[in-house]
This record gives structure tokens, sequence and C-alpha cells, in this order.
């Protein structure tokens, strides 16, 4: 197993560290959502336009809107 390293890019979030948000990832060689991403021509194209149109330096998360609130969810 790999140890994970605190500065690993998440491939998805320019511009940001790796966060481990899938269970079982230990960073984004592992990290099924990368995976799934990167094998998909389509969402792999939209990520890397997301990021030409970022401003340089500026971490995704402060630009994002979040796709669902917590006031979304209901049960």
């Amino acid at each position: 197993m790999t140890a994970w390293k605190p500065d690993e890019r998440c491939p998805l979030r320019p511009g940001e560290h790796c966060r481990l948000c899938q269970l079982g990832a230990t960073g984004p060689q592992d990290c099924p959502l990368v995976y799934l991403v990167m094998t998909d021509d389509e969402l792999r194209a939209g990520v890397q336009a997301a990021a030409l149109r970022a401003p340089a330096g500026q971490p995704s998360a402060s630009r994002a809107r979040p796709l669902m609130s917590s006031t979304t969810i209901r049960r």
C-alpha cells in the first residue's frame, strides 16, 4: 500500500491538495472518482476546460458553486 503524501494534488480540483474524499483511496493514484473521470473522454475534457477557465493560482473550491446544499437534502 502506498502512503499518502500531503502534497499530492487532486487532478479534479486544480490547485488543491487531495482530500481523500473517496472511501478507501490513499491518494489520486487509486481514487475511484479520478479513475472514472480520467477514463471518460467527455468528463476529462470538462475538467481540463474548467482548469483553463480558472484564474491562475486560485483553488477551484473558491470558484465553484456547490452541487447541492444541505437544505436540498430531504428525508
